[in-house]
């Protein structure tokens, strides 16, 4: 029996609107299929379109046309809500500015995605401190998160990614902010919880972190220009 992917997009394009009659085509015609488990870095340089590829990817937007398939299921029609619930319960956000609530502390941040998801103080508290176990920062839980390093806030940040349990990991520039030593502490923290079954999709422009990945799609000019196993 053929296992359904856990992405596919089909023939998916992007246009935005520049004005009457006038639009910017970011993607052309991409199809792409990624199964469950993978570890995909997702290239190009600024402009090429991977951005408007992630946010397709993360529920963020929608296609102007084609289909994308998530878990055999078109989410491409989805209202916002619907979208919202995706992002939610399928997807786990690591972004390159961290998005952390300043003066809050790192165990409540961590715990965040599960107010929206209705999960019990308890449970929350205790999915919170083992996602911050996984990552090796569960000694800092009581900090404030203005008051760690920037890895450390990154590693809160993926500790957050990882409470709902989702289907998805997906990563945007996570080292921009970053030193290389701690680039390299972070995308090891990925490539461990690949190991253990996680699906990891890395958006970035630097080949020293697409070289983590498994397998690298490299779009160029809103078409994808090679998809290799690493």
């Amino acid at each position: 029996m053929t296992q359904t992917p856990l992405i596919q997009f089909e023939h998916v394009a992007k246009k935005y609107p520049l004005g009457v009659g006038e639009f910017y085509q970011a993607l052309y015609d991409v199809s792409l299929v990624i199964k469950e488990g993978e570890f995909v870095a997702i290239m190009g340089p600024s402009g090429s379109g991977k951005s408007t590829t992630m946010h397709i990817l993360g529920a963020l937007d929608t296609p102007t046309s084609g289909k994308y398939l998530l878990k055999g299921k078109d989410i491409s029609l989805y209202t916002s809500n619907d979208l919202a619930r995706i992002r939610n319960k399928e997807i786990g956000f690591v972004f390159q500015a961290f998005n952390l609530l300043p003066r809050t502390t790192v165990l409540k941040n961590v715990e965040r995605p599960m107010y929206y998801g209705r999960i019990p103080q308890q449970e929350r508290t205790a999915r919170a401190m083992e996602a911050l176990k996984m990552v090796g920062i569960d000694q800092k839980a009581n900090n404030l998160s203005n008051h760690i390093s920037g890895g450390q806030i990154q590693r809160v940040a993926i500790a957050r990614a990882l409470v709902m349990n989702p289907s998805i990991i997906l990563a945007d520039e996570p080292t921009g902010n970053l030193d290389t030593k701690t680039a390299t502490e972070i995308m090891t923290i990925f490539q461990n919880l690949n190991k253990k079954g996680h699906t990891i999709i890395v958006i970035t422009h630097e080949e020293t972190i697409a070289n983590y990945a498994k397998r690298r799609i490299s779009i160029v000019d809103g078409s994808i220009v090679s998809d290799k196993k690493m």
